[in-house]
């Protein structure tokens, strides 16, 4: 904890610098003047210290294919097995396979908050180490927990999604009703001469009433408003957190033969904090 300490202090100060500098560094047209909350008590961290499963008081699964409600034409089956999903020497590590298994070409796994923890609001931030290889589609993303309403309209919050095709680049996005699937609202962050796959990076967001701050490495490269969808704001209620590695579909096409398998997500920790403001 102590750790979690120093390095909110040292964010705290890249934050008072960033309105300055922000321009100059990431050539986004955000507001300069935007006021940026402190987001200092944490209330959830997952270190994934203890070697097995994920702890099952945090983390639940979803189990079987695209056709079973997330679609996509993705073609992994997803599955709790610790060949696709286990914590070891301090890390989750989610793990996409080439594998024939009920009827599927590749396995891997995706693991989900619902109904264990929710929050409205806050600072949303994982420590990553991304997957590599066309049609490798890893992703930590928010969904909205009210399980009246239907997607797009339960709103959905991509803090990082990744075309394994293009390892220099992550992207940022929105979805709503309105501005869903090819149309969400999103933004890139690209390294320079650097990649995803080849160390660690964190990804996060700050969210707050009517505004979604986007960041890697604590620089801020992306805000979304509600003057910036073309439909409702779906953004003020509870959501939950969902990580996977998915393998084809529409966002990244079929792996190729230059595909390796297996490919590995590897996840430091996973925090929140609220606004402390």
């Amino acid at each position: 904890m102590n750790q979690v300490k120093i390095k909110m202090q040292t964010i705290k100060f890249k934050y008072a610098i960033l309105g300055v500098t922000l321009l100059a560094i990431t050539g986004c047209s955000v507001d300069e003047t935007q006021t940026v909350a402190n987001f200092n008590s944490i209330i959830l961290a997952d270190e994934f210290d203890a070697d097995g499963v994920p702890n099952n008081s945090i983390w639940s699964y979803n189990i079987g294919t695209g056709t079973d409600g997330w679609g996509n034409n993705e073609l992994q089956y997803y599955t709790d097995r610790t060949e696709n999903v286990k914590v070891e020497n301090g890390s989750l590590r989610i793990t996409a396979r080439k594998e024939n298994f009920n009827g599927a070409l590749y396995t891997s796994a995706r693991v989900l908050t619902r109904g264990l923890f929710e929050q409205t609001y806050g600072r949303y931030e994982a420590r990553i180490q991304l997957p590599y290889g066309k049609g490798i589609w890893p992703a930590f993303w928010l969904l909205g927990a009210d399980e009246e309403e239907v997607w797009p309209q339960k709103g959905e919050i991509d803090i990082m999604e990744f075309r394994g095709q293009e390892p220099t680049k992550v992207l940022g996005s929105v979805h709503g009703p309105g501005y869903s699937a090819g149309e969400a609202i999103t933004k890139s962050y690209s390294l320079e001469n650097d990649r995803f796959d080849t160390d660690f990076h964190i990804f996060g967001i700050e969210w707050g009433p009517e505004y979604i701050n986007f960041y890697v490495d604590d620089v801020l490269y992306n805000q979304i408003t509600p003057d910036d969808v073309p439909g409702e704001w779906v953004f003020d209620k509870p959501f939950y957190i969902l990580m996977n590695v998915a393998v084809g579909g529409s966002f990244v096409g079929s792996p190729n033969s230059e595909t390796v398998f297996p490919q590995t997500m590897v996840v430091d920790y996973v925090r929140v904090y609220s606004n402390d403001n």
